[in-house]
């Protein structure tokens, strides 16, 4: 199979930073604060901090193989060299199950917008539809444009994120940290704020490690970006729950979005703002970054035998037009079905954990097969210490997993077993029948890696 060209090596670590941020801030932190707020009360300010450590872990193998590797297919090459032919599969599948995030994107687009131009709420179907039409439309100019696209909307964003602080923070009233709202429901509460803002927090890894490709000294930039991203968001998570929990009275911002608080603290002209350029532009970051971040992974998918040739078409300058438009598809038939996109997105997130649970604790072997590389590692540690935090983070992917399975009604249950056992039905079919060879698969383990090499 012919593999397409790859784009010349032009993001630094300010456009990894932006691509990790602009996936990470998104509608989690505008929809699901109130939630924590309600889970755990004031305490959401701790919540979020661990929240983002929790999720840094869950994904840890993203940050560790990209300071060894340099993978042209992203997540998807990751995930190919801690698989074996089974799960490589279902790992295949998946990712363009993840469309689905992109159309609640989209929905929760139109939903914030109607908050201020209410008369559009009735059009939210055609409107989103619109929406992910148009960012499909701009992913034809190559990553390079979608990157400063994303970075253009990144600054705006934290420029508004910025804002609801400032004008927050001297509106958060005295005695913060004491009381009966610090705390509340104790420490069960406080594990399930964990778990609804670790959602929130997640996102740090995968768009800068899809781009690793055309990242200029990515073994150092994507490793660097991540834990920036983690570090930052941790921060900026803490001011806005600070703010967020702190200026009304719990029971009124409790399950609620970021806009009870907004139009407490901005005068009109100030809150209209906030809500386009913060929230609206903080789902618009994190559709680009899903959009992103599939790119060379759907592609790799395609040309291992995954899907018919037909999906391995791209354009003379490398567009994958034939993926993508799969994936177009899919990311809006949630939309025109009018599906739970909540509910669906959290169906895709516990496989996606599982996986996250082997692939951190395969890195353990990994690092044993690769010592050269482990030893240039930007983050190198005695094999001990890095056992103990691949372990570690193995269980934090497990603990997420659990904790959005028991949240699940019984239908919702059924259904997550039921896309688990329809990938592994399409991965086992493929391997059975020949469309995908485990022989080729371990050629293309070791290809991956040569390329990996090679790429330095």
């Amino acid at each position: 199979m012919n593999v397409a060209r790859i784009e010349e090596k032009s993001l630094k670590l300010f456009d990894v930073f932006n691509l990790g941020f602009g996936g990470a801030v998104g509608s989690g932190i505008f929809v699901l604060m109130g939630l924590g707020i309600e889970y755990t009360g004031k305490s959401v300010v701790l919540a979020v901090g661990v929240g983002c450590l929790v999720m840094l872990l869950a994904y840890f193998y993203n940050v560790l193989l990209s300071s060894m590797f340099v993978f042209k297919g992203g997540d998807y090459s990751q995930k190919a060299i801690c698989f074996g032919p089974v799960l490589t599969g279902v790992g295949a599948y998946i990712t363009f199950i993840n469309g689905f995030s992109i159309a609640m994107y989209s929905v929760a687009i139109v939903e914030y917008l109607s908050i201020v131009f209410p008369e559009i709420l009735p059009y939210t179907k055609i409107l989103a539809v619109i929406i992910i039409t148009v960012l499909f439309g701009a992913t034809i100019k190559g990553s390079k444009f979608i990157s400063t696209l994303n970075s253009i909307m990144t600054v705006v964003l934290i420029c508004s994120i910025l804002s609801f602080i400032i004008f927050g923070l001297p509106k958060v009233t005295t005695g913060y940290f004491s009381g009966t709202d610090f705390f509340k429901d104790k420490m069960s509460g406080f594990i399930s704020a964990i778990a609804i803002m670790g959602w929130a927090c997640q996102g740090t890894t995968m768009g800068p490690v899809s781009v690793s490709a055309v990242t200029i000294n990515s073994k150092r930039n994507i490793p660097l970006g991540i834990l920036l991203v983690t570090v930052v968001l941790a921060l900026v998570y803490a001011l806005m729950s600070y703010v967020a929990a702190g200026v009304l009275p719990i029971d009124q911002v409790a399950g609620q979005n970021l806009s009870v608080v907004a139009r407490e603290i901005f005068p009109s002209i100030l809150f209209v703002i906030f809500i386009i350029g913060g929230a609206t532009f903080a789902i618009a970051t994190s559709m680009i970054t899903g959009v992103t971040m599939v790119r060379y992974p759907m592609l790799k998918v395609a040309e291992d035998g995954w899907l018919p040739k037909v999906f391995t078409k791209t354009t003379d300058s490398g567009y994958p037009w034939a993926v993508y438009l799969l994936y177009y598809i899919i990311s809006i038939i949630p939309v025109v079905g009018g599906f739970s996109l909540g509910a669906m997105v959290s169906l895709v997130m516990i496989p996606s954990m599982l996986m996250n649970a082997y692939c951190n604790a395969k890195c353990i072997k990994l690092i044993k097969q690769h010592d050269e590389q482990w030893d240039k590692s930007i983050l190198h540690m005695p094999k001990l210490m890095i056992n103990l935090i691949c372990i570690a983070s193995s269980i934090c992917a497990l603990i997420v997993c659990y904790n959005l399975f028991i949240s699940f009604k019984p239908v919702e249950k059924i259904f997550m077993v039921a896309i688990l056992l329809l990938v592994l039905v399409l991965s086992v079919f493929c391997l059975k029948t020949g469309r995908v060879k485990k022989s080729i698969l371990e050629e293309n383990r070791l290809r991956i890696i040569k390329e990996a090499l090679e790429e330095e």
